[in-house]
């Protein structure tokens, strides 16, 4: 056992996902694409819990921590189509615990169906306490009043944080270093990049310092999907510093951050040309169902680095963090069958 498995070995965890995740090659990609490095995607909508995603590595961690605690109830925020507040939701239900979600508008210009499919559709099945409110400032005070209504209840309530992005639940992702290395040993399969989407920050600052701490130099890109990179990078930064202080692993150097905006767009959760053709093409390509918030500006992201030849030879990974029931609150998006794989799939306004 080396020293990050020792010290993950030590941290509280609950089984929660599917683990390991598939990892396959996008070879229908590949043909659409033509000739340049092969991709293969991590399916981490694969771990379970109501359709999956990459926060079920963290919630492991996070309500590992919590129930030592005794935690009987736990409150998490994200915007109304947040992936982590119906992940949160589900391993609340399958672990008997209440499961409260304050869930800020974040995108405008939504109608009222946006309220009521996809993920939010999802909170209600799995049994949370929602409540929708205006801004991200009004979050604070919402839970803050959750939290003194279940003391004055002689409950236990444990707040996580947006997105699972704290050093607990950074230890999902240092956790999921150890996965990746054996799924390449055990493939023979040498990987140049991994690309993934980046919001709060904590699958990448997780990511980077579990592979620093085995000593796996594989560059890791991530395509931002939040905010602009000097808003975002230091925040990771000291997410992955304080995540290695708690592991005692070696800090990882600001050099192994590579966080790039430029498939952002207009925003958080506002779609993008790019993104209509990322999902249209991995969706007819290889089955691959990606979401028009995280992964679809992600794998927009590696198919422009791509054709611009600015991908490594050889083989790239393509993490995908999952988020498909997001789809369902955005019908506008899908194209016509005719026009799914071209470029000139255009967003429907």
């Amino acid at each position: 056992m080396n020293a990050l498995e020792s010290a993950l070995a030590r941290q509280p965890r609950v089984p929660l996902g599917h683990l390991p995740t598939p990892l396959e090659p996008l070879d229908g990609l590949a043909r659409a694409l033509g000739p340049g490095p092969r991709v293969f995607a991590n399916w981490d909508d694969c771990t379970g819990l109501a359709f999956g995603g990459n926060k079920v590595r963290k919630l492991e961690f996070l309500i590992g921590e919590a129930r030592a605690n005794g935690a009987d109830t736990l409150i998490t925020t994200g915007g109304v189509q947040s992936n982590h507040a119906r992940q949160t939701a589900a391993a609340a239900a399958k672990l008997g615990l209440v499961c409260e979600l304050v869930l800020p508008r974040m995108v405008e210009g939504r109608d009222a169906a946006y309220d009521a499919s996809g993920n939010r559709l999802l909170d209600d099945w799995l049994g949370a306490r929602v409540r929708i409110v205006a801004r991200p400032a009004d979050v604070a005070p919402a839970v803050a009043e959750i939290q003194a209504r279940a003391t004055s209840s002689g409950d236990v309530a444990a707040f996580i944080p947006a997105g699972g992005s704290s050093p607990t639940g950074c230890f999902g992702y240092a956790q999921a270093a150890l996965e990746l290395a054996a799924q390449l040993e055990r493939d023979r399969l040498h990987v140049e990049a991994i690309v993934l989407a980046v919001s709060t920050g904590g699958t990448l600052a997780g990511l980077l310092v579990g592979l620093e701490a085995i000593g796996l130099s594989i560059p890791v890109i991530g395509i931002g999907v939040y905010a602009p990179r000097a808003q975002v990078a230091p925040a990771i930064r000291e997410l992955g510093a304080r995540t290695s202080a708690r592991l005692g692993t070696p800090e990882v150097p600001d050099s192994r951050l590579d966080l790039r905006d430029d498939w952002l767009g207009p925003g958080y959760g506002l779609p993008t040309d790019a993104l209509c053709e990322a999902i249209a093409l991995t969706a007819r390509s290889d089955g691959l169902l990606l979401d028009p918030v995280y992964t679809g500006k992600a794998m927009a992201g590696l198919i422009a680095l791509r054709r611009q030849g600015n991908l490594p030879e050889g083989n790239v990974l393509f993490w995908h963090t999952g988020g498909a029931p997001g789809l369902f609150a955005y019908p506008e998006l899908v194209p016509a069958s005719d026009d799914a794989h071209s470029p000139q799939a255009r967003t429907k306004r």
